[in-house]
């Protein structure tokens, strides 16, 4: 699997940094390339919540350094994501201000894919 291979959009479903791994969240998650063929990330959360970020991949395994801003707050991050297949991405994260013992998972599905999330 190259870099190319995941550029596009993708459904997600993920849970919080807290202690259940109940899905709490649904949304779209797009990926481009940069100019030095880096990953350009781009989530839209629920209604209203928008996070971007940039990373690189390496041996089927998806890196993004994300960040977002509420109430005139930023919040940062990272996401690891294994690349399942190129229409699969299972991964986790989580954010300098959140639950230290957690992590939140996430998982995407491209979209128009053959393929099921389990």
């Amino acid at each position: 699997m190259t870099i190319q291979d995941l550029v596009g959009e993708y459904l997600i479903e993920g849970s919080n940094q807290d202690s259940s791994d109940v899905p709490t969240y649904k949304g779209k998650l797009t990926l481009s390339l940069d100019e030095n063929n880096r990953i350009v990330a781009h989530w839209n959360i629920g209604h209203n919540q928008e996070q971007n970020g940039s990373g690189f991949f390496k041996d089927n395994i998806l890196v993004i350094n994300f960040s977002y801003l509420v109430d005139d707050l930023i919040f940062k991050g990272v996401a690891v994501y294994r690349c399942i297949t190129k229409d699969v991405l299972e991964g986790f994260w989580s954010e300098k201000h959140g639950n230290p013992l957690y992590l939140g998972t996430e998982q995407a599905l491209r979209i128009n894919s053959q393929e099921v999330l389990n």
